[in-house]
């Protein structure tokens, strides 16, 4: 995205947390994504327990990776982007400190379990909302039809969320699972409608030569018919062979537009292969469910980690790396070297939460022990070097 182009600013705030939405919530994602890791950590593997009727640890854990860690990756990326693409100051200073004060409230309140569960779900759907009217206001002022659909995987996003609540609470009897498999779905869709977006951008920007990537318009419009299928089959049909078949379709797609973005120059470049090794990873997700019917040692677990834990999570640590140094003001070509430690421990992690455990399923949760290590190292590192960034004014005056 283009830097924020704030004329004449009187005046720079030595604390600038809450100028825009990317530095509290970058932030908080960081931190977040340590801490509540360590506390998946400590239930898999040392016993801790949340008293949580109705609701499994694993549900909680990926409830809270969704709505809890990625939302708030997704929130300060996107009231920061409708900032630029429309000219119009999204929420901050005291709106800011109320959004993320409901986001961090319904975190806590989720520790509690079954004592806070009814609290958390009022303040995250609550938070929801307040996400949601901040990034249409802008957008309906200035009347840009065109953001629309992106905005509107928000509502849907909460949605999901509301129902993943009703679930949890004895209300909805498929709740849980609609609200969790449908949180998955609907942020791959956000990360490939933004990727398609902005990826060619990126890399021409960010190669150091002259490079044309273009999009395909087919292309496009196969990867959303055949994603939303697969969505809809996953949610309601549940034919693994339907979604194998629409697998296959989407893993051929995602090939082609890999091809079209790359050059041999993003490979240079710590943020451009982290998000590029971030799309493939997603392209081995559809890959695992095209095959798991065939194989019995793949399964929905395996393509979901895969989907997440080296796409969402890959593309997460790049993109909030980028827009940090961006926004702050500093080169987006000279990113910290431990930027590029974070995303290798991410790969590393990815790899070793999906293939080994196939190979060697009796060491599983060793398996996953591991992976945890790394994914608490790489997000430790882009808050040790981000927190200063973030917290700090821009290098260059403005006020952003």
């Amino acid at each position: 995205m283009a830097l924020l182009n704030i004329q004449n600013p009187p005046e720079n705030q030595p604390f600038s947390l809450f100028v825009l939405a990317f530095r509290p919530f970058f932030l908080a994602a960081g931190i977040f994504s340590v801490f509540g890791m360590m506390m998946w950590m400590a239930i898999l593997n040392f016993g801790l327990s949340i008293p949580m009727s109705g609701l499994s640890p694993y549900q909680w854990h990926a409830h809270e990776m969704i709505y809890g860690f990625t939302l708030a990756v997704v929130s300060g990326f996107l009231l920061t982007a409708i900032k630029n693409w429309t000219g119009v100051q999204t929420l901050q200073n005291r709106k800011l400190m109320s959004l993320l004060a409901l986001w961090a409230i319904a975190r806590v309140s989720m520790m509690f379990g079954s004592d806070g569960l009814l609290f958390a779900a009022v303040m995250d759907i609550a938070f929801n909302l307040l996400l949601l009217y901040g990034s249409l206001q802008p957008i309906l002022q200035v009347k840009q039809w065109k953001q629309i659909g992106i905005v509107s995987k928000i509502l849907l996003l909460s949605i999901a969320n509301l129902l993943f609540y009703l679930g949890a609470l004895g209300i909805l009897e498929h709740g849980i699972e609609w609200g969790l498999i449908g949180g998955v779905f609907l942020l791959l869709a956000l990360v490939l409608t933004l990727g398609r977006r902005v990826m060619p951008m990126f890399i021409q920007n960010g190669v150091g030569y002259p490079v044309q990537l273009k999009n395909s318009v087919f292309l496009d419009r196969a990867s959303l018919i055949l994603f939303l299928v697969l969505a809809l089959s996953e949610l309601f049909i549940h034919n693994v062979y339907l979604s194998s078949t629409l697998a296959i379709g989407l893993v051929l797609v995602s090939v082609l537009r890999l091809h079209n973005w790359h050059t041999p120059g993003i490979w240079r470049s710590a943020l451009l292969w982290g998000l590029y090794v971030a799309f493939i990873f997603i392209t081995l997700g559809f890959l695992i469910y095209a095959l798991k019917p065939y194989f019995p040692a793949l399964n929905r677990s395996m393509a979901i980690h895969t989907f997440t834990f080296g796409g969402i999570a890959l593309i997460t640590i790049s993109m909030m790396s980028r827009v940090t140094l961006g926004h702050t003001g500093r080169d987006i070509l000279k990113p910290s070297r431990l930027i590029g430690y974070a995303q290798g421990l991410i790969v590393a992690g990815t790899i070793i939460r999906v293939i080994p455990p196939i190979i060697s399923p009796e060491w599983y949760f060793q398996w996953i022990f591991i992976s945890q290590i790394l994914w608490i190292a790489a997000f430790s590192l882009f808050v040790w070097v981000n927190l200063p960034l973030l917290t700090k004014p821009r290098v260059d005056g403005a006020i952003g």
